[in-house]
């Protein structure tokens, strides 16, 4: 049976409003969350799950194979720890901890526990990313030059969702800002879309509209080791009205361009222009299908069939924990992230 249990440790919005739908979706069982909020957990008891206070009542649960952090950045170490120790698959939140040191923690907790371990990257999942992938892989657009993400929102100090306070513009929890946030989907995209990942980088970061201490907006210019270009403009200072999620991948052949694929929910659009012709067609995709939900059976399905475990990597998660790190300048220095 493909059904997997379920846990989840720290059931804020994100885990709420996307991760227990999915795993619904995908025909799972969410069977028990731990959070120190009692709101969160008479939510999650709402939902049909059993709410503990602590992890230790949630690794109790015999049902529970799986386990999703959602926590702040900065709790993912204790997390993963604690469940590696007791033999729980985990998908961890990214980026995989709030900073360089904790994440190499967590690669060495699960590669010693010979633990099934995979990084939240839900953009791999994106029904419009994976047709992506199909086509570069297909020469549909040639050799691929350049990949171009814009990843923007507005989060101002006040932004709040499911009561939860903003831990996302304190540096000691999350560990940084926008970049800290948002690049890390764009970073792993690019191995994923090309199937190589960026191999030297550069960024620079602002704090321009927001009266918080963190980064507010970051562009991110990297290079594979093949020579195809990577920018990357994320930001928490793009109003949401406006534009703001966009992907392009351009070869000598063609150009692939998603709109509003970039997030949490379902949908977009993907068009094809060719480089001969400049005619522009608009590409297929299951536009119903959420990248959660796709993760959440991804996961579930490796879970099940070890043989497809091949599609995750602590290792090649830790290089893009290490590339965020050289975007703000820590990597090598021995200040965080």
């Amino acid at each position: 049976m493909d059904a997997v249990g379920w846990g989840i440790v720290g059931y804020g919005w994100v885990a709420r409003d996307y991760m227990a739908p999915g795993i619904r979706a995908a025909g799972h069982r969410l069977v028990a969350v731990s959070d120190p909020n009692p709101e969160s957990r008479a939510a999650a008891e709402r939902e049909g799950a059993r709410a503990h206070a602590d992890l230790a009542g949630l690794l109790a649960e015999p049902e529970v194979e799986a386990v999703y952090v959602a926590t702040p950045n900065h709790l993912h170490r204790g997390a993963v720890e604690a469940l590696a120790a007791a033999g729980k698959a985990i998908l961890c939140e990214k980026p995989m901890a709030a900073t360089l040191s904790d994440a190499e923690a967590i690669v060495r907790a699960v590669e010693s526990q010979n633990i099934f371990y995979g990084t939240a990257f839900d953009q791999r999942h994106h029904p419009a990313h994976r047709a992506i992938r199909a086509q570069v892989a297909a020469g549909r657009i040639g050799t691929v030059t350049t990949v171009r993400i814009v990843y923007a929102c507005w989060l101002g100090r006040d932004w709040s969702e499911a009561g939860q306070p903003n831990w996302r513009i304190d540096a000691a929890q999350a560990g940084g800002g926008a970049l800290m946030d948002l690049a890390p989907h764009g970073l792993d995209l690019v191995d994923f879309l090309l199937g190589e990942p960026i191999a030297d980088l550069a960024a620079l970061t602002q704090s321009r509209a927001q009266d918080y201490a963190v980064d507010d907006g970051a562009l991110l210019i990297g290079r594979t080791a093949s020579g195809a270009l990577a920018s990357l403009h994320v930001a928490y200072n793009c109003p949401d009205a406006l534009p703001r999620r966009r992907l392009e991948v351009v070869g000598t052949q063609g150009q692939l361009i998603a709109i509003d694929t970039m997030g949490q929910t379902a949908g977009g659009s993907l068009t094809f222009t060719d480089g001969a012709s400049g005619r522009t067609e608009p590409l297929a995709f299951d536009a119903g299908s959420s990248p959660f939900t796709e993760q959440v059976r991804a996961f579930g399905s490796a879970l099940r069939r070890p043989e497809e475990r091949a599609a995750y990597s602590a290792a090649r998660d830790l290089h893009t924990m290490r590339l965020v790190a050289r975007a703000y300048g820590y990597e090598g220095t021995g200040r965080t992230p």
